[in-house]
């Protein structure tokens, strides 16, 4: 098993558990992390984690997660355990691009928030999570967190008029700084639980890419200057809470893509686009990048890192999209390429995304999906040798 192949977090869940998934889905009338109004569920979820860790471990991943298994949405769980933020079923979901046809995909519709008072990230349910991860990996492993950055749960937000439907905020910089906050408040009790690597995923980026035309985060933007004063809002926020992690001895990772629910994606866009506001510019140790087919455009967007030497690549080479085992000759033809702009100590190897973002996962089993991890470890020990 190599070291130098990566997951980005999420697994697909295992049938007990998505039948508590499922109802979640389509009830409002829950309250999260709905423990108390779904008998079992938490019991389930206990389960389920500790198999899925004893999985990871068996593979060989030097990093592991709980797979994603404490959440519905990769996103919007974190914001449903703030204190001032509810959950309510909209009524419609997030667009994404069918496979094969101009027709759009409709997602699940439990992506309402509705904010109620101050938020605030005081005594949030992930650290529970955490803990409880931490304990079942014992030293054997690496663990991280993933949690949405900052900047895209204020790009979300607002982009959906969620804080302007809001009594509490007057202001949009009223609701910016109380969030910084409820981060910071968040990042404090993760290291005081023993938390070393936290992940902010990070997807808002390609609404800044000229090729994007399935731009559906467009904050009613019409030129240049106004596009890139809302990317520098976004790297300044996620770089207020980099530096107060960095402050804290915390390690912050980044992961981008472009899209991923039940095998579909969601922008275009390419790295090249995006390179010198995001790649250069926020201050993350490590990027968990998509490459698994040709929106991300060439590898040489990774020059942008060519002065940052502390900073580290996770090359999403592969796609967990699939049900099929990866082109290797691809892979391997990529990584030589990126070796030829960054140095080969500073690169990895994963799957452009997680296998399950959301609950309902990717189109492909549990088999399929352990294939496709143990054929990174082989591609990743045929590059790096290790």
């Amino acid at each position: 098993m190599s070291k130098r192949f990566l997951t980005v977090g999420s697994l697909l869940r295992n049938e007990e558990l998505l039948k508590y998934k499922r109802e979640i889905e389509g009830r409002e009338d829950i309250t999260y992390p709905f423990y108390d109004d779904l008998p079992g569920y938490k019991e389930c979820e206990d389960k389920s984690v500790a198999e899925i860790v004893e999985k990871e471990l068996d593979h060989g991943l030097v990093q592991v997660t709980d797979g994603e298994y404490s959440k519905s949405l990769w996103h919007l769980d974190f914001v449903w355990g703030l204190d001032g933020c509810e959950r309510f079923i909209n009524k419609t979901g997030y667009f994404f691009r069918e496979k094969d046809s101009d027709e759009k995909f409709e997602t699940r519709k439990d992506i309402g928030i509705k904010i109620t008072g101050k938020i605030s990230g005081k005594n949030h349910v992930f650290i529970d999570h955490f803990k409880r991860l931490k304990d079942l990996v014992d030293g054997r492993a690496e663990v991280k967190q993933c949690i949405p950055s900052p900047s895209h749960i204020y790009g979300e937000l607002t982009n959906f008029g969620f804080v302007e439907e809001s009594s509490y905020y007057k202001s949009e910089e009223d609701f910016i700084k109380d969030l910084i906050q409820a981060y910071k408040e968040f990042l404090n009790d993760y290291k005081n639980a023993g938390g070393e690597i936290i992940q902010f995923d990070d997807c808002l980026w390609e609404q800044f890419a000229k090729e994007n035309k399935e731009n559906q985060y467009d904050n009613n933007q019409t030129d240049l200057d106004k596009d890139l004063a809302l990317a520098q809002k976004y790297i300044d926020i996620n770089n207020e809470l980099i530096d107060y992690g960095h402050e804290h001895g915390l390690t912050v990772y980044t992961h981008n893509c472009r899209g991923n629910y039940s095998s579909r994606n969601f922008s275009d866009g390419t790295y090249e686009s995006i390179a010198d506001l995001f790649f250069k510019n926020l201050k993350y140790d490590r990027f968990y990048l998509e490459w698994d087919d040709e929106r991300a455009g060439s590898v040489k967007a990774l020059e942008a890192f060519n002065n940052r030497d502390n900073v580290e690549i996770v090359l999403g080479f592969l796609s967990s999209k699939t049900n099929t085992l990866d082109d290797e000759k691809r892979a391997i033809n990529l990584l030589e390429e990126a070796s030829k702009i960054i140095d080969k100590d500073r690169l990895y190897l994963s799957h452009q995304c997680g296998f399950a973002s959301c609950d309902c996962g990717n189109e492909l089993t549990e088999e399929e999906q352990w294939a496709k991890i143990d054929q990174g470890h082989r591609i990743a020990e045929e590059f790096w040798g290790e």
